[in-house]
């Protein structure tokens, strides 16, 4: 298995601390289009590794952890090549080319990411694109994926951070119990009607985004669903800041 030499490291490393524990059922915020002041309320914010953490609020530090950044440009040896030796990008996303999570090194650039998450006083953070596996044509799979997402999970927690699964839930009980994630962070669970497939594995250490765009019912009706998660909210595709045109934030 790749990676191996690098996770023997990591856990020979340890952990100086134990990371902040997630504060289950919390009135959670996603701030990934801009930092702004939590509304009332407010326990848990997702913001940029680029942000500053919000201040007294538990705060989770986003990644992007299995694609390149926006913007960002990665050496042609550590992204993914199709057929015809182009890079591999995210057809909804294109300008974020796929991680070939299969080579040595790639992690390295990650890896001073959540450093940085730490320095800045983040209490956890989130690895986007888990499931960039999906979208590889074959080359990349879930085993890969786990791989790979073990060697971040062990990494942050040595520098003090809780982790969450984003996203994936084909992963079952392995992110809980092989990679070692700690809370799950989830994009329309109740949209795609499998919001059980994460409380059933995490309980109420699972934050969940319904976007106004797309929402299957009314949002009153999916908070008084018994299998929505307590810390489920109501956010614009955009994530725009408030005060923002098309700002909505509501929470369940």
């Amino acid at each position: 298995m790749r990676h191996l030499a690098l996770l023997g490291m990591l856990l020979l490393t340890g952990c100086s601390a134990a990371p902040p524990a997630f504060p289950a059922g919390a009135v959670a915020d996603y701030q990934l289009g801009g930092a702004y002041p939590p509304p009332a309320g407010v326990t848990v914010v997702t913001r940029d590794s680029l942000e500053q953490p919000a201040e007294g609020l538990y705060s989770i530090c986003y990644v992007n952890g299995f694609q390149t950044q926006p913007g960002t440009r990665w050496s042609d040896g550590l992204v993914l090549r199709d057929g015809s030796g182009e890079r591999v990008v995210d057809e909804n996303w294109p300008d974020e080319n796929i991680i070939d999570i299969r080579v040595d090194g790639a992690a390295e650039r990650i890896l001073a990411m959540i450093d940085t998450c730490a320095e800045k006083g983040f209490d956890a953070v989130e690895f986007d694109n888990l499931d960039s596996y999906s979208r590889s044509d074959g080359a990349l799979t879930l085993d890969d994926a786990v791989a790979f997402a073990m060697v971040l999970t062990q990494h942050a927690h040595a520098a003090g951070l809780a982790v969450g699964q984003k996203n994936t839930g084909e992963l079952g009980a392995r992110g809980r119990d092989e990679v070692g994630f700690d809370f799950a962070v989830v994009e329309e669970c109740d949209q795609f009607d499998e919001c059980g497939t994460f409380t059933d594995v995490y309980g109420d250490r699972v934050i969940d985004i319904e976007y106004t765009d797309e929402l299957r019912r009314p949002f009153a009706e999916v908070c008084a669903d018994a299998v929505t998660p307590p810390s489920t909210i109501l956010r614009d595709r955009g994530l725009v800041p408030l005060g923002a045109p098309g700002y909505v934030y509501k929470h369940c």
